[in-house]
């Protein structure tokens, strides 16, 4: 087959690339071309940027594709103009969503169905807030979504949405993984909020990568939306006892309340895993229907933490740049 893939050069995109390469597929990459990439020559590069329509269409002009993978899109009006520019010009479009469609539906429990979507949404917060910010993400996907939808709905536009969790990754380039190793290995006190402790339902990179390339070549999926999750639902404490144990090491956990954690300005950089932005997803349906398996997390983590032990990124994250201070809040008296 020959892929497109919006996107394609980052995280992800790089893995899934390079899989379908190695399967035999023909694959073309569009995007601004800003990012570096170590592609090979033989994967054909468009330039374009998707928000405009205009630059959009000039590079996709009298292009067809087998099939197409788009790993950003994020608004409803991109979504209305992708729609346009493939209609009949594709036989399989996969859009990559998130789990952040179901964390802007009032009335919602975890874990999250497909079944869940439809429904009021919450109000926005209030605006420049972090909180904002998230909320607005989860809401144009969604905006996104109903667009495609509609298309399928209308002229069967061969659509398919896989919504994803935290996504842990070797090429995460927010490091929020690699940010917990770090404090492992430091043996310093890690930071998390007491209330409320949201448990943990990510993903691995992996097997979203052979997801999609699973999904492509069996041609199944269209018009449906589909969870994309790990099987394990798992307390944060349990996941840092599992990462200690491959590193050879006692997590120190300390407790805080949120609301200090938040007034200190510590999160969510000393717990990215203690969001309240992060979903927790069914994944009854893709395994069902598309007959989707996921790699045990032990397994996965086990892969990561050998692959950042011998690859440590060049800076450390962001995200770990309080340490210091962090280390000293723990062993101060707290209110």
């Amino acid at each position: 087959m020959h892929i497109l893939i919006i996107g394609g050069t980052r995280n992800m995109g790089l893995s899934l690339v390079n899989a379908l390469r190695q399967s035999g597929h023909r694959v073309t990459i569009l995007n601004r071309g800003k990012t570096p990439d170590t592609l090979p020559d033989d994967v054909e590069r468009l330039r374009a940027d998707r928000t405009d329509p205009a630059q959009l269409e000039a590079a996709l002009s009298g292009r067809s594709f087998d099939a197409v993978v788009d790993m950003v899109l994020y608004k409803g009006d991109e979504a209305d103009a992708i729609t346009r520019l493939l209609r009949g010009r594709t036989g399989h479009y996969i859009f990559v969503s998130t789990g952040q469609v179901y964390l802007v539906r009032e009335g919602l429990e975890r874990p999250f169905r497909e079944e869940d979507y439809a429904g009021r949404l919450m109000p926005a917060p209030k605006e420049a807030s972090y909180g904002y910010a998230e909320w607005l993400y989860g809401k144009e996907k969604r905006d996104a979504e109903d667009v495609l939808a509609a298309a399928w709905d209308s002229q069967q536009f061969p659509y398919t949405s896989l919504r994803l969790p935290m996504v842990n990754s070797e090429r995460d380039h927010f490091a929020r993984l690699y940010g917990y190793i770090l404090r492992l290995q430091d043996g310093g006190p890690i930071l998390v909020p007491e209330t409320p402790d949201y448990p943990l339902r990510h993903v691995y990179a992996g097997d979203v990568v052979r997801a999609i390339c699973q999904i492509l070549e069996s041609g199944q999926g269209k018009g449906r939306a589909f969870n994309i999750s790990q099987d394990e639902t798992v307390p944060l404490q349990k996941f840092l006892h599992i990462l200690g144990d491959l590193l050879g090491v006692t997590p120190h956990i300390v407790r805080v309340r949120r609301s200090l954690l938040e007034a200190n300005g510590f999160l969510p950089d000393c717990s990215p895993f203690s969001d309240r932005w992060m979903s927790e997803l069914d994944n009854t349906r893709s395994k069902v229907e598309l007959g989707i398996t996921y790699t045990p997390l032990r397994d996965y983590l086990e892969t990561l933490v050998n692959y950042y032990v011998a690859h440590p990124p060049r800076q450390q994250p962001a995200s770990y740049r309080r340490r210091p201070a962090e280390i000293q809040f723990a062993l101060s008296p707290q209110e």
